[in-house]
């Protein structure tokens, strides 16, 4: 299997400047765990993970303070969408991370995670319905 059957092309783009409670906000409403951020002034492409979000406010950073670009990995490792679900994960697990931003011809196509490998790689299991006591 591919990446670019596994991963999500929803795709959360924002700016340098959004405050961390923004980026959480939009990522929270959109149910995904990482945000793509678009920073033309540093570079191009950066990420922002739910990880990043927790460990600022692990240090006592106030999310509503913090930008996004004082927290977004810019040195990112792109995936291609005819990658390998093996070598993504090898990417992951080698780089210590749980998304990757997939690019088709230079431009985000969508961002593939460590949960998006598991839905394809485990068959889901139903578990039967809860009765309340």
């Amino acid at each position: 299997m591919l990446v670019r059957d596994a991963m999500s092309t929803v795709i959360l783009t924002i700016g340098p400047a959004h405050t961390l409670r923004e980026a959480a906000v939009l990522m929270s409403a959109r149910g995904v765990g990482a945000a793509v951020v678009h920073d033309p002034d540093a570079g191009g492409i950066g990420i922002l993970t739910e990880r990043d979000i927790l460990n600022s406010v692990g240090l006592g950073q106030n999310p509503d303070s913090e930008h996004a670009h004082a927290h977004t990995t810019t040195d990112v490792v792109f995936a291609a969408p005819a990658w390998t679900l093996e070598e993504a994960a090898r990417a992951m697990a080698g780089g210590g991370f749980r998304h990757l931003i997939v690019l088709d011809g230079g431009e985000p196509a969508g961002v593939v995670s460590v949960r998006d490998i598991i839905r394809c790689w485990a068959p889901v299991r139903r578990h039967p319905a809860r009765v309340p006591v």
